[in-house]
């Protein structure tokens, strides 16, 4: 199983950046997808997720509206469309695939860092 983050930089406030992750060795429109952040210092947090048909996502308080979460089923990639970008967003971004334990899987993260 791999999944392999992308699309992470620095970039300044007010900003954007798209960032992918590409899922093989799974089943991939089987598994509800997520994506996580961990900032320096600190423990690593929900960010959005989507179910596996990607009718249904739901989001951190902190980056709704501005971060859009979404999939492609037949390209087996996960997406974060993140806009308006704060230095508070600063973190490795990580992406999960999930259907229930001990099937969870993932990435080995992406640096995002947004510069005041």
């Amino acid at each position: 199983v791999q999944l392999v983050e992308s699309g992470g930089g620095l970039v300044q406030a007010g900003g954007s950046l798209r960032l992918s992750c590409a899922a093989s060795g799974i089943g991939f429109s089987m598994y509800r997808m997520g994506w996580y952040r961990q900032p320096p210092g600190n423990q690593r947090e929900l960010v959005a997720e989507i179910t596996p048909g990607g009718g249904n996502t739901r989001y951190a308080d902190s980056v709704k509206g501005r971060f859009t979460i979404s999939r492609d089923n037949v390209q087996r990639t996960l997406f974060l469309q993140m806009n308006s970008l704060q230095p508070e967003d600063t973190a490795v971004y990580f992406c999960k695939a999930d259907i229930a334990p001990p099937y969870v899987y993932w990435g080995q993260g992406t640096q995002v860092t947004v510069s005041s």
